[in-house]
């Protein structure tokens, strides 16, 4: 990959800043190739002097000279980006979207561009430790191909797909995850609380917890039924606790949240509004 190409990063909010963060800390491009652009400029001003990367508040101006245009808007400012976009873009320039719902063939449509890769990474994206899955537009060649997993994985792993449908089911598993884990990560320290628990050794417990956790998984490798009936002696606490939480319908209501996710992604796809999950 040239280091010397030029990135333009539109809308640089939270994931747009963490894509500037990660190439820079991967070194896969160098901070004066970076240009963002958004409707703010004090946000711009502050990227500047944290990454020392160039600015601008005009999208069309962002792109003129662009190797690859990295899309990190809410699906709400899709529109306007499509707008300011058109035949402005570099005939070989390759776009990434991490715009959740926004397909291939509408971003092609949109863009009036053929070289199109579709994304969906999570937050922990934003300390290189994310989850993206992502696929392509037929007309994207090898080499695009390449340098679109080297700007991918610098945000943490990656994940090709061939089906394009896989994209609004990780968004709703993977790209919305975070916040399940966030819940009931504050679920956990406020129970513990309730209990007595000062509110740093509730925190450090559960998260030290989650964390032993996932790494005793990671490295056994079996079966999280067969590690949790582990832990689960007859008539001990974690089958009392466990008798509860299928009894309250926890399983259920994971599955059914995550069914509602990738639903409203299938909406946001479509360009429409917010729907109550309990009409879905």
């Amino acid at each position: 990959m040239d280091k010397h190409q030029n990135f333009s990063i539109i809308g640089p909010g939270v994931m747009g800043e963490a894509h500037i963060s990660t190439l820079l800390l991967h070194q896969v491009i160098e901070s004066g190739k970076i240009l963002a652009a958004g409707p703010r400029q004090d946000r711009l001003d502050e990227l500047a002097n944290r990454y020392q990367i160039k600015t601008t508040l005009n999208n069309a101006e962002a792109v003129k000279e662009a190797d690859v245009v990295i899309l990190c808007v809410k699906p709400q400012k899709l529109p306007k980006v499509f707008e300011d976009l058109q035949d402005q873009l570099p005939h070989n320039a390759l776009v990434i979207s991490i715009i959740a719902g926004a397909t291939i063939n509408s971003l092609i449509a949109g863009l009036k561009h053929s070289f199109v890769v579709r994304a969906m990474p999570n937050t922990p994206a934003q300390i290189g430790e994310g989850m993206t899955v992502w696929t392509q537009s037929q007309q994207t060649s090898e080499v695009q191909h390449e340098l679109a997993e080297k700007i991918l994985c610098a945000l943490g792993n990656a994940i090709f797909v061939e089906d394009e449908g896989y994209i609004d089911m990780a968004t709703a598993v993977s790209g919305t995850g975070p916040a399940y884990v966030f819940l009931f990560l504050e679920s956990m320290i406020d129970a513990g609380v309730h209990l007595g628990l000062p509110r740093r050794i509730a925190e450090e417990m559960v998260v030290e917890t989650i964390r032993g956790s996932i790494d005793f998984y990671s490295q056994n490798k079996s079966h999280p039924a067969r590690l949790r009936n582990q832990v689960t002696s007859p008539g001990g606490t974690s089958a009392t606790a466990l008798y509860y939480l299928e009894k309250l319908g926890f399983r259920t209501a994971i599955s059914r949240a995550i069914w509602a996710a990738y639903t409203r992604s299938q909406e946001l796809g479509k360009g429409q509004m917010y729907q109550d999950p309990e009409k879905i």
